[in-house]
């Protein structure tokens, strides 16, 4: 990846020129996605919007290029829920010449009420969360190996900190809740993110894997974009009173992603979420010892190849 330097300190507002890199962004139409994607863009990278809805990704290359002319940016059709479209998308991107940065933060964060499961028959907020992307980084796997110093990050929560799970019920076929789905999702996306960086190093791979977190980033904060994010007035009054517990825009909570994906100066392996846990500027954490355990994150890998029938050996 190209960069201008480890210097100290991290400002969101100049970020290092990166003309000629790549990136793809998972879930880029909306939320965390546009806002990474705003930002990787303004630096002259290309960015790839990878999304599942195409009429939803060209409004957000509209709103894009309104305010970045001239941005070099391009649609992928991705539904990380689907393995079948996981497939499609991967195979397009292991061919590319060149990837930089692979952001993983597509996802589900609102859970049905119900258990309900995928096309493949795992359960719905597992597949869109991490079993997807577990499969798309395993097919992109050729293009990030060819390009030095490239990244993949993965979209962590605090969540992690407020739900220990030992992945026991991983499908949620014994005892369901929309919260417990969407916590452990987020913990199994943190095993990932930390054991891909750990098989990277000791197959000699020159990819790096971080985990990023945004903090309590809701859409009523953030900065209205016309066909991207439209919160109602009801919801932006309600949004704003959450601002006394510190949430903050999504805007903000991307910053985490882009310093994780950008930055010289933090390597493989590391955290990087807001420095006062809920808002605040990207900084380098430690996470949960839980998502640091090897031997469950050996169990949820190997699970995650049977549920997803793919072999990711490095």
């Amino acid at each position: 990846m190209r960069g201008n330097g480890g210097a100290p300190g991290w400002d969101p507002q100049r970020l290092p020129r990166q003309d000629g890199s790549v990136a793809v962004v998972t879930g880029a139409n909306a939320g965390l996605g546009f806002f990474t994607t705003y930002a990787l863009a303004s630096t002259g990278m290309r960015v790839v919007l990878a999304c599942r809805n195409r009429e939803r990704a060209n409004a957000a290359l509209r709103a894009l290029r309104t305010r970045l002319p001239g941005a070099d940016l391009d649609v992928l059709l991705l539904d990380t829920a689907d393995l079948a479209s996981v497939r499609r998308a991967g195979e397009q991107v292991a061919a590319y010449e060149r990837l930089d940065v692979l952001v993983a933060n597509a996802g589900m964060v609102h859970p049905p009420r119900h258990r309900t499961v995928s096309p493949d028959g795992n359960e719905l907020v597992l597949a869109t969360n991490h079993l997807g992307h577990f499969a798309f980084i395993q097919a992109a796997m050729p293009a990030l190996a060819r390009t030095t110093g490239s990244r993949v990050v993965n979209l962590g929560s605090m969540v992690s900190r407020l739900m220990p799970s030992q992945l026991t019920d991983l499908q949620l076929e014994q005892h369901y809740s929309g919260a417990r789905a969407y916590a452990q999702s987020k913990i199994a996306v943190q095993l990932f993110g930390f054991e891909l960086d750990r098989r990277l190093r000791n197959a000699g791979v020159g990819v790096s894997s971080l985990v990023a977190h945004p903090g309590y980033a809701i859409s009523g904060n953030t900065p209205r974009v016309p066909g991207v994010n439209e919160p109602t007035w009801p919801r932006r009054f309600a949004d704003s009173l959450q601002q006394l517990i510190g949430a903050q825009g999504k805007n903000r909570g991307a910053e985490a992603l882009v310093r994780a994906a950008l930055d010289p100066a933090v390597t493989g392996g590391q955290y990087v979420g807001p420095r006062y846990v809920v808002r605040g500027a990207p900084v380098v954490q430690a996470p949960t010892s839980a998502s640091l355990d090897p031997a469950l994150a050996g169990r949820l890998w190997s699970l995650s190849e049977q549920y997803t029938g793919t072999s990711f050996v490095l």
